[in-house]
């Protein structure tokens, strides 16, 4: 008796000794997780930095931070955002030249730029999470490219849902959201599955890119130039009364997906598995796709179709810190917004003073680096 006691005890202490293991490792792995978030939130604040003191007017990082900080409490700045938002309404304001460079001219762009790196690097996630698959993405399910056609519509022949000076914009958000709701109508007829979406939307980003490239074929050349270099995606035409529709819709669309985060995370392990958890698997697909197509829609919109941004940053933070949605989400959304800021940096300097389009870049890094790291991968993150 006094053996078999003896084993009992020894077997409960080494039962504790695993949990509290356990427990520390798991209490690591999350401050990970954590400490690459707040890593890629200061390094969008230096980026930003930086990018404000770049271009003709000089001006140092101490300055900028400086102006920006009083700024946030001077009337003259209030009054510039207003006029920069409702020009019709509010006469431009007469302030110092080095205020309006920064609060007019670049910050703009820059926080648009990190807008838009947030909004496709989570629409990017979320699509590769609920269609298991790592090539999804805005542009591989059609989304950018329904964008694409539609902006080109409005360009080369004026036509679209609305009108004015919204006609770009409109057009672009809708047709956007064509390519989703085509796919969604043909999952009524099969079942939802992964497979059906994913191939359905590369069916449709071939259509909208034929169609697009036929409309520039038979233009004239200056709306064939505007067109194609809205394909691109720029964060040129970015403006304060850009930026309250696009924070609006990012708020909007986040909240969603991460209330949806842990669904996804058991959907990771097969439909059959989630079910059996509770999770109504086709809906949940629906829904998310939807949010995140609306979010993709939301950006590329004002930007353009920017590409390879919903693509790489999710695979660089699963490589790091792994695969649960409710990390993953913001420290893709957040990383994101790194490398598009890096890049539009790198567009405006790399041939000054031209300014080169963000898109372009993105392509030209986006793609040796994915390829970078898939060929360097030590073991399997996906």
């Amino acid at each position: 008796m006094a053996s078999n006691t003896g084993t009992v005890t020894d077997t409960e202490t080494e039962t504790k000794t695993k949990r509290a293991e356990i427990k520390e490792q798991y209490k690591k792995f999350i401050g990970r997780k954590i400490l690459f978030i707040l890593f890629s939130l200061i390094l969008i604040f230096i980026i930003a930095g930086i990018a404000v003191t770049l271009g003709s007017y000089s001006l140092t990082v101490t300055e900028v931070y400086s102006k920006i900080f009083h700024g946030l409490f001077q009337s003259e700045v209030h009054s510039i955002i207003l006029h920069d938002t409702f020009p019709s309404i509010f006469n431009k304001p007469d302030v110092p030249q080095e205020i309006w460079v920064i609060w007019v001219i670049r910050l703009p762009r820059i926080i648009m730029g990190i807008l838009a790196g947030i909004g496709l690097a989570i629409a990017g996630t979320m699509m590769q999470g609920i269609l298991r698959n790592p090539l999804a993405s805005p542009f591989t399910l059609g989304i950018s490219s329904g964008a694409g056609f539609g902006a080109a519509l409005a360009i080369i022949l004026s036509a679209g849902f609305v009108a004015g000076e919204y006609l770009v914009v409109g057009n672009a958000f809708f047709f956007a959201l064509i390519p989703t709701f085509i796919i969604l109508g043909l999952t009524r007829y099969k079942r939802a599955t992964p497979e059906t979406m994913i191939l359905a939307g590369i069916a449709l980003f071939y259509i909208f890119s034929g169609l697009m490239a036929l409309l520039m074929y038979f233009s004239e050349a200056e709306p064939a130039v505007e067109a194609y270099f809205w394909m691109i995606g720029s964060l040129g035409r970015a403006s304060w009364s850009n930026l309250l529709p696009a924070s609006i819709m990012l708020v909007g669309c986040v909240i969603p997906l991460m209330w949806k985060s842990w669904d996804v995370n058991v959907m990771g392990a097969g439909d059959e598995r989630a079910k059996s958890l509770g999770v109504n698997v086709e809906r949940t697909r629906i829904f998310i796709m939807i949010i995140a197509s609306l979010l993709t829609a939301g950006i590329i919109c004002f930007t353009g179709c920017i590409g390879f941004i919903g693509l790489v940053a999710p695979h660089m933070c699963r490589m790091v810190i792994g695969g649960d949605n409710r990390f993953l989400i913001p420290a893709s959304g957040l990383f994101g917004a790194v490398l598009l800021l890096g890049a539009d940096t790198v567009a405006r300097t790399i041939i000054a003073p031209v300014i080169l389009p963000v898109g372009l870049v993105t392509y030209l890094l986006g793609g040796p680096l994915f390829f970078y790291l898939l060929a360097r991968k030590r073991k399997e993150y996906w």
